[in-house]
């Protein structure tokens, strides 16, 4: 510790905040260590956390530089003793830096994140969904509410000569209508295929139909592409709370059109990459839920694997939805995050373990 604060220009040691047992798994070594610019940091913190108390190496200076786009997070608490280890329950995907957003925010509090896949899609419909790509003229524009649906947009634009049309008209003319969106996530991926978005702040369908019903209604539907699971509340919130322009009793609504372009099935690995997890590291200090749906097959299995010690878990969301799944099953609720991001999911998971940290 001393050493690194004589030479403080010098690499920190290679340590890896994500542990070994992902090998096991046949999981990716991206899943299992930190990359990227915040990788350096991310080990000068699990180095910290593995010392006795006295405080990070690392000076709020130093810091500030590795990550001088955007503000750092404070440093965990001096009187932490051990990394703290937390499970997200969600896929990994490599972002610009080449690691997982959501393992890099938590290393950056010195939390060492495991990421396992709890859910799997298979798509549907998509020669239907393509015949209605093809046609902008008879849509008002798009509503994209999960990266899965954007996903399928984009294997419809893989088939025969779909792509060359696309980028040479079709793009064009989707573009000159409103395409909303959840979650900067998923903006990214319709960004992605070349369509500008709108209402991507929305941390849910419900947020983007209010969003939705605030703009001047079209008289042509929305298309919808959706999964199997989805929720009814922005269809409803769109056909009887419209807030028209001129407003009326006549008043119609937003007319949609959903189509069905995937279906949520259990992962098939994920009992045994929760018994292996559990069997190498122990209980984790927090598990992060990201959908209703992955909560429904994880939750026997993680119940069973933690026994009586399911009590000492901090159960989190990524949103409010996925909140209220927990407390439907009866389990409490530590933190749901302000944003589904992974900045704001970080910092309330850091909170909700470390209350006390300066």
């Amino acid at each position: 510790m001393r050493e690194l604060r004589r030479r403080p220009l010098d690499p920190p040691p290679r340590v890896q905040v994500t542990s070994n047992w992902g090998r096991g798994l046949g999981l990716s070594s991206w899943q299992r260590r930190p990359r990227g610019k915040g990788a350096a940091l991310g080990s000068a913190l699990s180095v910290a956390a593995r010392q006795p108390a006295g405080g990070n190496p690392e000076s709020p200076p130093r810091r500030g530089r590795l990550l001088s786009a955007s503000p750092a997070p404070p440093a965990p608490c001096k009187d932490c003793q051990a990394i703290m280890k937390v499970l997200l329950l969600k896929d990994p995907k490599e972002d610009d830096c080449g690691q997982d957003p959501y393992v890099r925010e938590l290393g950056l509090y010195g939390l060492e994140a495991t990421l396992i896949p709890v859910l799997s899609f298979e798509f549907l419909s998509l020669p239907s969904l393509s015949e209605k790509l093809s046609h902008p003229e008879g849509y008002g524009g798009l509503i994209f509410t999960s990266p899965r649906a954007v996903e399928a947009v984009e294997r419809c634009l893989q088939k025969d000569t779909k792509a060359e049309v696309w980028k040479k008209s079709l793009k064009e003319k989707w573009n000159a209508k409103s395409v909303y969106v959840v979650g900067n996530a998923t903006a990214s991926l319709v960004n992605r295929i070349g369509l500008h978005t709108e209402g991507e702040t929305c941390g849910n369908a419900e947020k983007l139909a209010e969003y939705i019903c605030s703009r001047e209604p079209s008289a042509l539907p929305l298309l919808f592409p959706c999964g199997t699971l989805k929720r009814e509340i922005l269809p409803k919130m769109l056909k009887d709370k419209v807030k028209c322009v001129s407003w009326s009793p006549l008043c119609p609504g937003i007319p949609l059109e959903s189509v069905t372009v995937y279906q949520t099935i259990p992962h098939p690995g994920i009992q045994g990459n929760l018994t292996s997890y559990y069997t190498q590291q122990g209980v984790p200090a927090s598990i992060t839920f990201f959908s209703p749906s992955g909560l429904t097959h994880s939750l026997q299995h993680i119940q069973e694997l933690s026994g009586d010690s399911i009590g000492q878990i901090k159960f989190v969301a990524i949103g409010p939805t996925t909140a209220h799944a927990l407390a439907a099953q009866g389990l409490p609720v530590s933190c749901t995050a302000e944003s589904p991001t992974p900045r704001a999911l970080a910092a309330g998971i850091r909170t909700t373990l470390q209350p006390h940290t300066c």
